[in-house]
């Protein structure tokens, strides 16, 4: 079942991306980030309620899942604002690797032969579909943005690995906290922690610059309809991926590789909406992600 879960969540977050996306377009970074940690508290404060506080003893552990996935929202925010949809994808496959090797030393996890093909194909898919996005002038070993993007990837690799921590039973060594309380509160968190971002730094900046009184322009705000959808499908993607961790046959490895896999929704997004170049090379090689993808299945099932 846990497999299952971990493919709705990818789909949910090709959509997640490709609203971030649009909504990040000609935009300010700082609003739209704080609008979807705001939003993404309100459809999620009904659980936050039910679930209790809990007291400081929990709390302290979402506290600290906030503030490494805000880290990681920040770099791949500003990331996703100047890089193509069809570049995120593949440089965002560092995380799964980076899980693997985690999940291995910290947990133990041992992967089956479907398993390791399906993790290998998909991880030779997408080194091929970012060296195929050079080609459209963006130096990966220089370029600011991509060093954000990458810099996100890491921090949400430590973020999946804290995730099955905080999932596991306590008599398994884990947390042992619950689902709804941990996704809810650490969102709730995250809008509080923006609120102050927006207030002391972006705010100052933005009215210096309408003055005129800052020499480089503040890009200005627009508000956007796909902005809610960035939080309704985010809320979506991570329900259904905590619910499938919560699965004691769960390895967090393949959950976080398949996930990835969300990577097939924006490329087509990129392709059909944004119109994005070099579309015939990163499509030959999204069929290894498919082919990994189905490899992963038949090793989870």
């Amino acid at each position: 079942m846990w497999w299952a879960l971990a493919f709705l969540s990818a789909a949910l977050l090709g959509f997640y991306d490709s609203f971030k996306k649009a909504s990040l377009k000609d935009n300010a970074v700082i609003p739209v980030l704080f609008l979807n940690t705001l939003f993404s508290s309100l459809i999620l404060l009904p659980f936050a309620i039910c679930s209790g506080w809990g007291g400081w003893d929990v709390q302290r552990f979402i506290l600290l899942k906030s503030c490494i996935v805000l880290a990681s929202w920040l770099a791949g925010y500003f990331a996703m604002k100047h890089l193509p949809l069809t570049i995120v994808g593949p440089v965002n496959a560092t995380r799964p690797v980076l899980v693997l090797i985690g999940a291995m030393l910290i947990f133990g996890e041992r992967l089956n032969t479907c398993q390791w093909i399906g993790v290998l194909l998909a991880a030779v898919s997408f080194f091929l579909l970012g060296r195929s996005s050079r080609r459209e002038g963006i130096d990966f070993r220089s370029d600011r943005w991509v060093f954000c993007l990458v810099l996100a990837a890491v921090i949400g690799a430590a973020s999946a690995l804290y995730d099955r921590y905080l999932m596991a039973p306590s008599d398994s060594g884990g947390a042992g906290l619950d689902r709804l309380q941990v996704l809810s509160w650490y969102n709730i968190y995250q809008c509080w922690m923006m609120g102050i971002v927006l207030l002391t730094l972006w705010l100052p900046l933005a009215r210096r610059s309408r003055a005129g009184r800052k020499q480089v322009p503040v890009t200005p705000f627009r508000w956007s309809w796909t902005i809610p959808c960035i939080s309704l499908f985010l809320c979506g993607a991570d329900f259904v991926y905590m619910w499938a961790l919560t699965d004691p046959d769960a390895l967090i490895s393949v959950v976080s590789m398949i996930r990835r896999g969300s990577v097939v929704v924006s490329f087509l997004f990129g392709a059909l909406v944004f119109r994005e170049k070099n579309l015939r090379a990163k499509a030959l090689d999204l069929v290894l992600v498919l082919l990994g993808m189905f490899f992963l299945y038949l090793g989870s099932r």
